[in-house]
């Protein structure tokens, strides 16, 4: 199949925040091209001989590859990403930002990924292990969790998981009962059952999201009593938000995007138990303030707020 191809020139320091407004456009296909050497953790869970025998320095410039369908129109494309790269750059350096079009052919496109995708340590005693890959290195007390993300996000190496698998840890209880809202692949979820909560309920706007949250939890032993899967809109859908019930869950986790999580933060209170947890992330650094903002007017006060990079986790809950 042949994708077109979007190239932007950038900078380094910008590649994060153009990537993340990317998505919010809903570009899928994006890749980044830099020279910024390779950490450790890096190395351990990528092919490094893969890569090339010399890597330019790095002169703090990148490439931001987007990879559209055939039928998609690359001008009006490029219209969208400029708007969002004056906006941008009123933040960061974005460097010329120059757009050029090209095309490429990709027999397996969804899956080529795959060979950089290796087993890695989310935190302590927690493995996360692609279902193609064997695991070589174990402790006794280790928790491994196996996935496939499929077509929906979600391997767990972003630094969004680990900010909501630390929070959890904080909150959860043998009887919690947890909502998953935007469950990707449903990684939180099925870790949650794993440290021993009661029940979870993953939604999800995606139907490939529940698809791929079913695959993982027959791969990693969790019964549909344990994690319950579907596909709704809780934002906008009143006959969704009565299926997913009122008053009670003990957590409503949210790793998704700071312009879900604000409009959400006004939804989540009746579906909490009293006392109840929201724990959110997927909140870029430069919408902080936007989503403190949104929880709190809507009647939640702030207990704590944590970073890892450029992300932000915020942990809530209603005010009594």
């Amino acid at each position: 199949m042949k994708w077109k191809k979007l190239t932007i020139e950038t900078t380094t320091m910008a590649t994060d925040m153009i990537s993340y407004e990317l998505s919010e456009l809903g570009v899928e296909g994006i890749e980044v091209e830099d020279h910024v050497p390779l950490t450790e953790e890096d190395r351990k869970t990528m092919y490094v001989d893969l890569l090339p025998d010399e890597i330019a320095p790095d002169d703090g410039t990148a490439k931001i590859n987007c990879y559209l369908e055939e039928d998609q129109d690359l001008e009006e494309w490029a219209k969208k990403i400029e708007e969002k790269l004056e906006e941008i750059k009123e933040f960061f350096p974005i460097g010329s930002g120059k757009i050029t079009f090209g095309e490429t052919e990709d027999k397996d496109w969804i899956n080529n990924w795959k060979q950089y995708f290796k087993p890695f340590r989310l935190d302590d005693n927690i493995i996360i292990k692609p279902t193609w890959e064997e695991l070589t290195e174990q402790k006794e007390d280790d928790l491994v969790i196996q996935i496939d993300p499929g077509t929906a996000f979600g391997t767990g190496s972003h630094e969004t998981t680990r900010l909501c698998i630390s929070q959890l840890k904080k909150y959860i209880k043998p009887d919690t009962k947890v909502l998953d809202a935007g469950c990707g692949s449903g990684i939180l979820g099925i870790i949650a059952i794993k440290l021993g909560v009661k029940e979870v309920l993953g939604i999800d706007i995606d139907p490939n999201a529940v698809i791929a949250t079913k695959e993982n939890m027959a791969i990693n032993g969790v019964t549909e009593q344990q994690l319950n899967v579907i596909q709704g809109n809780i934002l906008e859908d009143q006959s969704f938000q009565d299926e997913i019930g009122y008053d009670c869950y003990d957590i409503v986790v949210a790793n998704i995007l700071a312009d879900v999580i604000c409009p959400l933060a006004g939804k989540v209170t009746p579906h909490l138990k009293e006392g109840g947890i929201f724990i959110t992330s997927g909140i870029i650094n430069t919408k902080e303030e936007e989503v403190k903002e949104a929880i709190l007017s809507n009647h939640m006060e702030i207990l704590e707020i944590n970073h890892l990079g450029e992300w932000v986790s915020i942990t809530a809950r209603p005010k009594k």
